[in-house]
């Protein structure tokens, strides 16, 4: 087994299920969410999404107010209209993004699961994507962590994992929808046997 950074301990309780979206860049994990949401969301799901992004990024735009607020120190800044709502907090101490702490503010929007794209080492339940194309390893292996693996082409999967076919969505939908009704039994890591 490989060693893993150390994380902040989830809280995963009963309450919020959690669900990570876990593969290498290029597999397609945003545009598998853009077609999943639709149908969760079909199928009565209110589904939060947390996504990991690799790089310095902003949603404000220079020289509006928000921006300016944000700069000029204010943590958080929530900016608010009649369409929506968005909170930008600086984390300029922080090496990487703190999932707990994520989590957390997302809580009280009360959604009935919470999928998590990236956070790949985090300890948390994960599909993990995969297509072989790309040339990169399967995680499933050394991650315990990983409840199911949708791949192309078929690839072997350990005993207690599924395995879905990354190109029929609508079976990958049934597996997500499924999950909140599975997770206080499958919240925990699968044990090596």
């Amino acid at each position: 087994m490989t060693s893993r950074p150390e994380h902040p301990p989830l809280q995963l309780d009963d309450a919020l299920p959690l669900l990570g979206i876990a593969a290498w860049s290029g597999t397609g994990k945003t545009t598998l969410l853009e077609s999943l949401l639709p149908r969760l969301a079909a199928r009565g799901l209110r589904t939060a999404v947390i996504k990991h992004a690799h790089h310095d990024f902003d949603v404000d735009q220079p020289g509006k107010d928000s921006h300016r607020l944000r700069q000029a120190g204010a943590a958080p800044m929530l900016v608010a209209s009649r369409a929506r709502w968005a909170m930008m907090m600086e984390t300029p101490d922080q090496e990487e993004a703190n999932l707990a702490q994520l989590i957390e503010a997302m809580r009280p929007q009360r959604p009935d699961l919470i999928l998590v794209e990236g956070f790949k080492a985090w300890p948390l339940p994960k599909l993990e994507l995969y297509r072989e194309a790309l040339g990169k390893t399967l995680r499933v292996a050394e991650d315990p962590w990983v409840k199911a693996v949708a791949s192309q082409p078929p690839v072997s999967v350990p005993a207690g994992v599924d395995w879905l076919d990354l190109d029929d969505l609508d079976a990958i939908a049934e597996w997500v929808a499924a999950w909140p009704s599975r997770w206080p039994a499958e919240r925990a890591p699968r044990s090596w046997i």
